[in-house]
């Protein structure tokens, strides 16, 4: 199994042409006043092994400092620092755990044209010290020398131990879910 592993197509993310956010949604009494903040991650790296005559063989590795996170919604300097300073310190805590890692050794993909596919990636997400399992459906094509993978899904707070923020009492409370949204491209 492993000569078939170091034989399929190795592509390295490049995170100067990918993207990939975090967004919070408020809730509670005053949600309606509160802020959706976005976040992008300025510094991940990672690896996928994709084969287009075995594609439900491809496999994904990403990993992304916790500190690289940074807001990215039009807010005034002194608001920024503080919504960054608790998410980085009371919600990720950074310090204690600085890597946040998604590992997936197999996917199922589909052909939906010529060099795309739907993949469905059943890897494992690491946030916060916890591992816990993290569906993930991409739309994957694959060109020459370049991979290109989209998508979204969702990832609950309290899954991984955090508590979400809360506000002004709870008047003011970050939903639980989280929505996370990539464009990911990655070079042979």
């Amino acid at each position: 199994m492993e000569a078939n592993l170091s034989a399929r197509p190795r592509y390295i993310i490049d995170p100067e042409v990918s993207r990939f956010t975090v967004q919070a949604f408020a809730g509670g009494m005053l949600s309606a006043l509160g802020h959706n903040p976005k976040f992008v991650a300025r510094d991940f790296t990672g690896e996928v092994s994709f084969d287009l005559d075995a594609p439900e063989e491809a496999s994904l590795r990403m990993t992304m400092p916790a500190a690289s996170l940074t807001l990215v919604d039009d807010v005034s300097d002194s608001d920024r620092r503080t919504i960054e300073r608790t998410m980085h310190e009371q919600v990720l805590e950074d310090s204690r755990f600085p890597e946040i890692i998604y590992d997936c050794a197999s996917a199922a993909a589909r052909p939906i044209g010529s060099g795309q596919f739907k993949v469905a990636l059943n890897g494992q997400l690491t946030l916060h010290g916890v591992t816990f399992p993290q569906a993930i459906t991409a739309t994957l094509s694959a060109t020459g020398s370049l991979l290109r993978a989209s998508g979204e899904f969702t990832v609950r707070q309290t899954d991984y131990n955090i508590k979400p923020v809360t506000i002004a009492g709870s008047m003011l409370k970050v939903k639980d879910e989280l929505k996370c949204t990539f464009d990911i491209s990655a070079r042979r």
